[in-house]
């Protein structure tokens, strides 16, 4: 077997057990649209803290069922309110100081944006550096978190992709895969970059997960 048909039944195999987006798994139905993508970037916010991903994304949902699901009821809930919801979520760790990010973020996206993350995506007008920078404008959102949302956001932000960043990079790597963006989406077939993305990062993220990956590919 070759190199590459080698890399293709590893990623076919990755892809096939783990091929599940982040906002898939937070109950977020992505689409271009000002609430869905409110809650990618709550979302990116989240999983950019040094916590389980799990809580991060129970969090997600927490918010949401509180009702903070737009930048203005954001906006218009105390602090404790929000403080609240992300315990409930299980983000007791960082709360007090996300809270005040959160509502400070929410202002600046009223404010700036009208609350609606497609005219941060206009002001950018196509260029990802451009975005990543607007991005980190926002409170509580930096590399990482920039990162994490443009990972996901490629499925229906077109000009973003394919954006396979360091971190699904290094789970490209822990697998034996080539690290260059360009090969690894030609060895995958009809696979959407922001899936290869997620599962490449679970992958980082996860040493025995990529372990059963490469044994169940041989």
């Amino acid at each position: 077997m070759g190199r590459d048909d080698r890399a293709a039944e590893v990623i076919g195999e990755l892809v096939g057990e783990h091929g599940q987006t982040y906002a898939e798994e937070a109950g977020i139905r992505l689409k271009d649209a000002p609430q869905p993508l409110y809650r990618l970037l709550l979302m990116a916010l989240l999983l950019s803290a040094r916590i389980r991903s799990s809580i991060a994304l129970a969090t997600v949902r927490a918010l949401q069922e509180a009702g903070l699901k737009d930048p203005r009821h954001m906006a218009q809930a105390d602090w404790q309110e929000r403080v609240d919801a992300l315990g409930r979520g299980g983000y007791r760790r960082y709360d007090e100081r996300t809270a005040t990010q959160l509502g400070v973020g929410a202002e600046l996206l009223t404010e700036r944006w009208g609350g609606d993350l497609r005219r941060l995506r206009k002001e950018a007008d196509g260029d990802v550096p451009a975005l990543r920078r607007l991005l980190q404008e926002i409170p509580g959102i930096g590399p990482a978190g920039a990162d994490i949302f443009l990972r996901e956001v490629q499925r229906v932000w077109p000009e973003v992709a394919p954006y396979l960043d360091a971190k699904a990079l290094s789970g490209a790597e822990r697998l034996g895969l080539p690290k260059d963006p360009e090969q690894l989406l030609k060895l995958t077939k009809d696979t959407e970059p922001a899936v290869l993305a997620a599962a490449l990062v679970r992958a980082a993220l996860d040493k025995k997960l990529a372990e059963e990956v490469r044994q169940h590919a041989a």
